[in-house]
């Protein structure tokens, strides 16, 4: 019997909700790398990357774009709105990026501008039980994709096919926009610009699975770049109060049409503390001058939304939850420079629930709002840590942080990060062969 095949590739997801420096790690990453592959999600994500103090912000492109001789895939779990990838490359044009290779999944779905009013529409309808959407039509482009009304890169080549699904979308649509009283999509509007569309993109999408397939099976370096965080995830993240997809390494082989083993290694990016955006249980959040300290220094501010997010101490319960349904390998602390200063630090180690002590976080949404964090408590340091090249070079207390992380998360520390700029990584161990 032939010896299972071990490829040269690395899987970067976010371990909690987002935000977490996944564009950073991928692009410091890239530099290795032969491939970068996106493989969920939509503009709904945002990444903010300073390579040699200019910072860029990605949405919907994968993060190896700034290197001419990666190739960059969007792969078929992804939900593109073409619009706006089209805006986010004009804008990467006008910043000096003008060489690279961007290739689209012919599987991947489109997001379309009725979706982006669904989902206006929808959020509105829910009143106080909002999901807190960036409302960029990500859900409804996934509920049309599971409703098999969907359009795909491949439908949007074929005219006469194209035509036939805008038609009966848009009739559709504007039916419920009728019923809830909202203004109505117009088909002539939304087929005279996609077609202009058309022609901007049509030679980028190609059957990218047999494409990354081939990168694998010829020992390339292949980077899977994640969006959002696993406690996003649509199954086994804090739902509802998730995104539409799963960012979790274990849906790679399905989101871009892959063997079991295509993933070497699983890379969770962990933020050195906890932060949330929009609406959901929280249970480390805290708000004081500490909180307030955190959220400017570490510009806890959505890339995407702008807006302010939710603050709290490293829970070691969800990054562990993150690291078996993910099956992470090894973690990035990320944004560890943020904590300077902070007198006294805190690791959530467990949580009581309905007064039994656990360190599994609970399906039930009431018992994870109530859930009460259980900490241990660090002594934080004063030093500037933004220079250091190397663990060694770490104040104690600093190392000492890493080191509890690592024990209660139960996976090894590979990287830790002390500022914004990628060359600001250091890498306790390799990530790629």
């Amino acid at each position: 019997m032939s010896k299972k095949k071990i490829y040269n590739s690395v899987s970067v997801v976010g371990t909690q909700w987002g935000d977490e420096g996944k564009g950073k790690i991928t692009n410091y990453l890239s530099q290795e790398a032969d491939m970068v592959v996106r493989h969920q999600g939509g503009n709904n994500a945002g990444h903010s990357i300073v390579i040699d103090d200019k910072r860029y912000s990605l949405h919907l492109i994968p993060s190896g774009i700034f290197d001419p001789s990666v190739k960059n895939v969007m792969a078929n779990g992804m939900v593109i709105n073409p619009i706006a990838m089209l805006e986010e490359l004009e804008l990467l044009e006008e910043q000096g990026i003008k060489d690279y290779q961007l290739f689209i999944s012919d599987r991947a779905h489109m997001v379309m501008p009725y979706h982006i009013k669904l989902d206006g529409m929808f959020e509105k309808m829910k009143g106080e039980r909002k999901i807190g959407t960036t409302k960029k039509g990500i859900g409804p482009a996934y509920t049309d994709k599971s409703s098999r009304d969907g359009i795909r890169f491949i439908d949007f080549l074929d005219d006469d096919l194209f035509k036939i699904l805008l038609k009966n979308n848009v009739k559709i649509k504007n039916t419920m926009f009728k019923a809830f009283g909202e203004k109505e999509v117009s088909y002539n509007e939304i087929y005279k610009e996609f077609s202009k569309i058309r022609e901007k993109i049509k030679h980028m999408i190609v059957d990218t699975s047999s494409m990354v397939y081939d990168a694998l099976e010829n020992g390339d370096k292949v980077l899977f770049e994640g969006a959002q965080g696993v406690l996003l995830c649509i199954d086994h993240g804090t739902y509802p109060f998730v995104t539409s997809s799963s960012p979790t390494s274990s849906s790679i082989p399905v989101n871009v049409g892959l063997p079991l083993n295509s993933v070497t290694k699983s890379l969770g990016i962990v933020k050195a503390y906890s932060t949330r955006v929009g609406t959901g249980g929280f249970p480390t959040e805290f708000e004081d001058e500490v909180s307030k300290l955190i959220r400017e220094v570490g510009n806890e501010y959505g890339v995407t939304t702008k807006r302010p997010r939710r603050i709290g101490w490293f829970d070691s319960c969800l990054v562990k939850h993150a690291a078996r349904v993910s099956g992470l390998t090894d973690i990035t602390i990320t944004l560890l420079d943020v904590l300077t200063g902070i007198e006294t630090l805190k690791i959530a180690t467990s949580y009581e629930v309905n007064g039994v002590k656990t360190t599994v976080i609970p399906a039930g949404e009431k018992d994870f709002n109530n859930a009460k964090p259980i900490y241990i408590e660090l002594p934080g340091w004063t030093e500037d840590i933004t220079k250091v090249k190397t663990f060694k070079e770490l104040p104690t207390n600093a190392k000492n942080y890493l080191k509890a992380i690592e024990r209660e998360v139960g996976v090894k520390v590979s990287q830790f990060s002390v500022g914004p700029d990628r060359e600001q990584t250091i890498d306790i161990n390799k990530m790629f062969k």
